[in-house]
């Protein structure tokens, strides 16, 4: 059960580190751009803590489509970007695809 604590703190992580991404404006402010160097280092350590249990094709699957769906949502809530059908409707596969691998994989670390 650690695992997937680490692999949430991963994700959520990774997901400030992109979100302060864009307001670092090119690494020109300071505090966004010190947010994204420690929200990336935090993520990536928190990933390889789980990668002692979860196979790192499952982690990472989980990672990165939690991460996108997540950055989509901010960059829609926070930064006013617009998302069509097509975006929500391909994010709803990605939700789909990591519910099947955790509910249904036999790969996965329960």
């Amino acid at each position: 059960m650690k695992n997937w604590l680490f692999l949430s703190i991963a994700i959520i992580a990774e997901v400030i580190a992109t979100s302060s991404l864009k307001s670092s404006e090119g690494f020109t402010k300071v505090l966004p751009s010190v947010m994204v160097v420690v929200g990336y280092g935090v993520a990536f350590y928190f990933l390889s803590l789980t990668l002692k249990t979860i196979p790192v094709g499952i982690a990472y699957a989980i990672w990165s489509g939690s991460g996108i769906v997540l950055i989509s949502l901010i960059g829609w809530l926070a930064f006013g970007q617009k998302l069509d059908m097509a975006s929500v409707f391909g994010m709803g596969l990605i939700v789909a695809g990591v519910v099947v691998i955790n509910v249904f994989s036999n790969a996965t670390a329960h």
